[in-house]
C-alpha cells in the first residue's frame, strides 16, 4: 500500500488519492503555489537576452 507523499505516515485514502487527507492535499497545493517545487537552473542555462549571442 502506498504512503501519503506529504506526511509519509498514512496510507493513501481513495477520496484524496495519492494523499491520506484533505490537509495533506492542501499542503501539497500550497507548496506548488509558493514555488516549493522548483527545478534549480544553472547560471549557464540562463539567457542574457543578447541577440548577438550564439
Amino acid at each position: 500500500m502506498a504512503l501519503c507523499p506529504t506526511c509519509r505516515r498514512q496510507p493513501a485514502d481513495a477520496k484524496y488519492k495519492p494523499f491520506c487527507s484533505k490537509r495533506c492535499a492542501d499542503v501539497d497545493l500550497q507548496r506548488w503555489f509558493t514555488g516549493g517545487y522548483v527545478i534549480p537552473e544553472s547560471v549557464d542555462d540562463v539567457s542574457t537576452g543578447d541577440p548577438n549571442e550564439d
